[in-house]
């Protein structure tokens, strides 16, 4: 499985999918949005800081572990740090896989175990210019 994880503070500039083989049978992709509401409240976007070095280890052995019951090819993850517009994405996952039914379960589980232990955090409070 090749495996590219990025973490940028530029808005996320979905790359055009290359398939590695002509078994590729599969390309599911996720972008998370910032949505308008948090809880309820109004907001104009949501800041994000990640301690990358672990995030990128728990990330590679997260994968790793999917990739063990849902085979795939390819994953593809890029997140935003720093401040991020409402209707803009903080995330994107592609996933290449041989069959749909691998590449789905890969990818919402992938996303489950992001938000359990990964560190990567969100704040609703845009940070003071220094």
């Amino acid at each position: 499985m090749r495996t590219e994880i990025h973490f940028t503070a530029e808005p996320i500039v979905v790359p055009t999918a290359v398939l590695p083989s002509r078994e590729i049978g599969a390309a599911v992709e996720f972008l998370g949005i910032v949505r308008e509401l948090e809880d309820g409240a109004p907001l104009a976007g949501l800041h994000y800081e990640a301690y990358e070095p672990m995030a990128r280890r728990l990330l590679l052995r997260h994968f790793e572990e999917l990739a063990a019951r849902h085979p795939c090819a390819v994953v593809l993850f890029i997140h935003r740090t720093g401040w991020v517009p409402v209707g803009e994405a903080s995330l994107f996952l592609r996933v290449l896989s041989s069959h749909r039914k691998e590449a789905l379960a890969f990818l919402g589980e992938s996303i489950d175990r992001l938000k359990q232990d990964v560190p990567i955090w969100k704040s609703t409070t845009r940070p003071e210019p220094v």
